[in-house]
């Protein structure tokens, strides 16, 4: 490949390159600020009383779902309602996903994934 080809090859390549990089550090940062308005919203949420405090969570999975709990989130269930998802590794080395209503703490779900 002469110069006069590979030069604008290397441009090619290295444009391609920064945009990957600034792609990959936007995303980034919207994955920071997204996760720091979901604090937020369940923060709000606990003192409006529309949800369990996580330590109730937790002792609720732990009397319907013994183990040791790998992953908790707070999702949507549907218009105005929330769910705690919990991820819960038994003592048989099963991983259990346990779905918790997250103003009352009903079970919502309870499967072996």
């Amino acid at each position: 490949m002469t110069q006069s080809r590979s030069f604008p090859v290397a441009l090619v390549a290295l444009v391609a390159i920064a945009a990957a990089v600034l792609a990959t550090s936007a995303t980034a940062d919207d994955h920071k600020a997204h996760k720091k308005r979901d604090h937020h919203a369940a923060r709000e949420a606990l003192l409006r009383r529309e949800v369990l405090p996580l330590t109730r969570i937790l002792a609720i999975a732990a009397e319907r779902a013994p183990g040791e709990v790998i992953e908790v989130e707070l999702e949507e269930a549907g218009p105005g309602r929330l769910k705690y998802d919990l991820k819960i590794l038994a003592k048989n080395g099963r991983v259990r996903e346990l779905e918790l209503d997250a103003k009352t703490g009903a079970t919502l779900k309870l499967e072996d994934d």
